[in-house]
């Protein structure tokens, strides 16, 4: 009986995740692949794979095969956030994008969704500014006290 060999090729199409210029940056940062035993999956697949199921928040089994073995896919992106390669791949990104002045560092925090502790809900608050007690609010923060 033959045997059969299933290979993946990179083929770019217009929903590709990372740009060529993005890949330029990241390319680079990325650890050699292995000359040794089986060839790698192609590193910018991997990125596309880790992109797309960030991006629609599947779980990765169910990451579509152009982007070869989710496994495969999944077994790098934890081998380089242990490793600290996608540290290093956003401190680039970030730096070339501050460089090129398109990185804005504006945050926007909702409140709202922020669930407390069942047990903090009870809790007593310190007094601020002698003024009874606190409710943590950003007046507060700031030391004023509005009555």
């Amino acid at each position: 009986m033959g045997s059969w060999t299933i290979v993946f090729v990179y083929e770019p199409h217009d929903r590709d995740v990372v740009s060529d210029a993005a890949w330029a940056v990241i390319e680079p940062l990325l650890p050699p692949q292995r000359g040794n035993g089986r060839p790698w999956l192609d590193h910018r697949m991997v990125i596309e794979g880790v992109a797309w199921r960030f991006r629609t928040g599947a779980p990765w089994r169910d990451l579509p095969a152009q982007f070869g073995p989710w496994n495969t896919v999944f077994k790098r992106f934890d081998r380089w956030a242990k490793d600290g390669t996608w540290a290093a791949i956003l401190t680039a990104v970030q730096a070339r994008a501050d460089e090129l002045g398109e990185l804005d560092w504006v945050a926007s925090i909702d409140s709202t969704i922020t669930r407390v502790h069942q047990h903090g809900a009870t809790a007593r608050r310190p007094a601020v500014n002698g003024a009874g007690v606190g409710t943590g609010g950003a007046i507060e923060l700031r030391g004023l006290v509005v009555a």
